[in-house]
């Protein structure tokens, strides 16, 4: 149940999507139809989260199954469901969507679960990281973890469903 309506997409604001988009139109979307309620904010918080989504440095597999567990772990139907198709464009295969979901021990699992669950990474879990991610990397990991976290908390509290066509891709499982 959508607790604030979203803004109608004919009454979207370019200026304000500009950060997201560079100046050409987006489809229709429950979260950005949520976000544009409040214009300013929606603003800031797309520049910000269009660095993570679009320029980060991280491989994009490795970036979508670090949100898939982000938003598993947070219970966001809304996330969830927009990222496993982005996820399966970035080649992630039906095997790693079920290791997102059962938790299994990989990397990229461990150490989301570690960030969710103590705000911080053993180290062991950060040694294991830094073999694998350079400097960089390692920062658009531990920000990709905390805005789609931030995100999770936007979209369940306000209760955000997935957008026409998406269903929660297992989320209700």
């Amino acid at each position: 149940m959508t607790r604030l309506s979203p803004v109608p997409y004919d009454e979207w604001d370019p200026d304000v999507l500009r950060p997201l988009t560079g100046g050409p139109t987006v489809p229709p979307s429950n979260a950005l139809g949520l976000l544009l309620n409040h214009p300013r904010l929606a603003k800031s918080f797309l520049a910000f989260s269009t660095q993570l989504a679009y320029r980060s440095t991280l491989p994009a597999k490795t970036r979508e199954l670090t949100v898939l567990r982000t938003a598993w772990r947070h219970r966001c139907r809304y996330e969830w469901a927009h990222h496993v198709l982005t996820a399966r464009q970035a080649g992630v295969s039906e095997e790693e969507l079920e290791q997102v979901r059962r938790g299994t021990g990989t990397l990229v699992n461990r150490a989301v679960d570690e960030l969710t669950a103590t705000s911080a990474l053993s180290e062991e879990t950060y040694a294991e990281l830094a073999k694998e991610l350079d400097e960089r990397q390692l920062m658009d990991f531990v920000f990709t973890v905390g805005t789609y976290a931030l995100l999770a908390m936007v979209y369940n509290a306000f209760g955000v469903e997935p957008d026409p066509g998406m269903d929660d891709g297992g989320m209700s499982r």
